[in-house]
C-alpha cells in the first residue's frame, strides 16, 4: 500500500529549514500591533453597539402592615363564606363525616373579632 499525500497547498509550502507562519498574512507591509490591533476592534464596534438591557421595572412597594392585615382578614371572611356555601351544598349522609365536622368548625369561627381589631400604624402615628 502506498501513502498518497492529497492535501492541495493554495500556496507553495515554506522553504526547508523555514518555520510555517502562522495566522493570518499580514494586510499592510507589516502585521499590526496590539494597539492597532484594538483601535480598529473599537471601531469595528462603535458602529454596531448596542445600548445596554434595561431592567425591567422594580416591583411596587409592599403593603403596610395595617393594609396587609386587613386584606387577611377580608380574605378570611371571604373564604369561611365559602366554606359556609359549600356546607350548605354537602349532602346529609356527609355531614357527620370529617369533611363536615371541618366545615362547621369553620364556620363557626367568629371572625368579628378579628375585624374588630384595629392595628397600630407604629412609628408614633397611633
Amino acid at each position: 500500500m502506498v501513502y498518497r499525500h492529497v492535501t492541495k497547498y493554495t500556496h507553495p509550502p515554506p522553504p526547508p529549514g523555514q518555520a510555517p507562519r502562522k495566522g493570518r498574512k499580514p494586510q499592510g507591509q507589516r502585521a499590526l500591533t496590539g494597539a492597532e490591533r484594538q483601535a480598529r476592534y473599537r471601531q469595528r464596534q462603535a458602529g454596531t453597539r448596542v445600548s445596554p438591557r434595561r431592567r425591567p421595572p422594580r416591583p411596587s412597594r409592599r403593603a403596610s402592615r395595617p393594609q396587609q392585615w386587613y386584606a387577611a382578614v377580608a380574605t378570611l371572611v371571604r373564604l369561611q363564606a365559602e366554606y359556609a356555601a359549600w356546607l350548605d351544598a354537602v349532602p346529609e349522609a356527609l355531614c357527620d363525616g370529617a369533611t363536615g365536622e371541618a366545615l362547621r368548625a369553620i364556620t363557626e369561627l367568629d371572625l368579628e373579632e378579628l375585624q374588630a381589631v384595629d392595628p397600630p400604624r407604629g412609628y408614633g402615628r397611633d
